[in-house]
């Protein structure tokens, strides 16, 4: 069964994704995608980003710069066909969490009380 973390967005929306196994073949589908920095039950996006083609492996480049740059451990997918509801998903996810590869600075400190994505 795979692997699935769900992330909120600042508009409180929660988006469910799945890691990606390294030998799953990945549909030729629109999606939204994270790579992320996952590590003791939590999970720090690193870039937050979309594609029209998920099999073409466009993502695989900034995976490999996420892995140098940041120590980004994984890439997990969300299947999403209409490009309009990739980009809304894509701003609110970079707005609640400033990925730094997307050139937002770190997150704002979250009190106690706040969830925070468990892996």
């Amino acid at each position: 069964m795979p692997r699935q973390i769900d992330f909120a967005g600042k508009s409180g929306t929660v988006y469910r994704y799945t890691v990606l196994e390294e030998d799953r073949a990945l549909p030729p589908a629109g999606a939204n995608y994270v790579i992320a920095k996952l590590e003791d039950r939590q999970a720090q996006i690193v870039f937050a980003g979309q594609t029209d083609n998920l099999s073409a492996g466009a993502w695989k480049a900034k995976f490999d710069e996420a892995r140098k740059t940041h120590g980004a451990t994984d890439i997990l997918m969300r299947l999403n066909v209409r490009s309009t509801i990739r980009q809304q998903e894509q701003d609110d996810l970079i707005e609640a969490h400033h990925p730094p590869m997307n050139g937002g600075g770190p997150a704002p400190a979250k009190d106690a009380g706040d969830e925070q994505p468990q892996a």
